[in-house]
């Protein structure tokens, strides 16, 4: 999955594609170098973000979903929590909805049920202005666990079936080092749930701490040997930013685990 934020202020490519046309040129770069989806975001989630308007992200994500569906078959998700942007995107000609609310925003869960597209479900502990104040967990694995599970059934009791459902541990939302590592070593748990599991830690602050300070342009190969960590524990789809490298570090690492040699 490659990210396509067309915001002026998420925290590693904001304002790089703000343009309906540098959008759409970034998208088909992404698809040719390998990403089977494309994920259309225009609401940073950064920590200590503010957040934007309806109409603004209608306007930021609409003409660049319509733009890329012109043109391209590639697979489109529009990455929002809010229930008429789900909508406004399924018509322009979006497929899925990655939502880091988990549908829990009100009449999200309604207009989820009533698109009848997949979706995704991400674990968020707060929200993005405030979750990296004084995140707290007990034990990560197993609350992620408890709430990715019932909002499974929030999904199954409103008439989305769970063929339709991913799910999203969400590193870096609300959770500090030690629990995004924690996630990764425990990412083989997420399979109990039986639906896929989608994986993004590219670029993100965990990379950087565990690189000695790495600031964001410097976090590739941190973000690529993640990426390929995370599929190797059962990531079905990893979000990142840089679609070429990832792609051929996961193809080589598939080869090598292939090979009888």
């Amino acid at each position: 999955m490659g990210i396509l934020n067309v915001t002026p202020d998420s925290f590693s490519d904001g304002g790089n594609h703000e343009s309906t046309q540098s959008a759409l040129q970034q998208a088909l770069k992404m698809a040719e170098d390998g990403a089977a989806i494309i994920d259309v975001g225009g609401e940073s989630t950064r920590p200590g973000a503010a957040p934007v308007s309806l109409d603004e992200e209608l306007q930021r994500v609409i003409p660049v979903i319509e733009a890329i569906r012109k043109v391209s078959e590639v697979s489109i998700s529009v990455d929002s929590g809010k229930p008429e942007v789900m909508r406004a995107a399924i018509a322009a000609g979006a497929d899925w909805i990655n939502d880091i609310y988990a549908l829990r925003k009100p009449g999200a869960l309604a207009q989820a049920a009533a698109l009848e597209c997949p979706l995704c479900l991400m674990h968020m502990q707060g929200r993005p202005g405030t979750m990296q104040q004084a995140p707290h967990y007990n034990n990560v694995v197993d609350e992620v666990l408890t709430f990715l599970s019932d909002r499974i059934a929030a999904c199954e009791a409103a008439g989305i079936a769970r063929s339709r459902i991913w799910v999203d541990p969400g590193f870096g939302f609300g959770k500090r080092l030690e629990h995004n590592l924690q996630l990764l070593s425990g990412l083989d748990r997420f399979r109990a749930l039986n639906v896929p599991l989608l994986v993004g830690i590219s670029r993100k602050s965990m990379v950087g701490e565990l690189l000695g300070g790495r600031e964001v342009g410097e976090r590739l190969f941190g973000s690529v040997g993640a990426a390929v960590v995370a599929v190797e524990r059962g990531a079905n789809i990893v979000r990142v930013h840089d679609v070429g490298e990832t792609h051929e570090a996961l193809m080589g690492a598939g080869l090598m685990r292939g090979s009888s040699a």
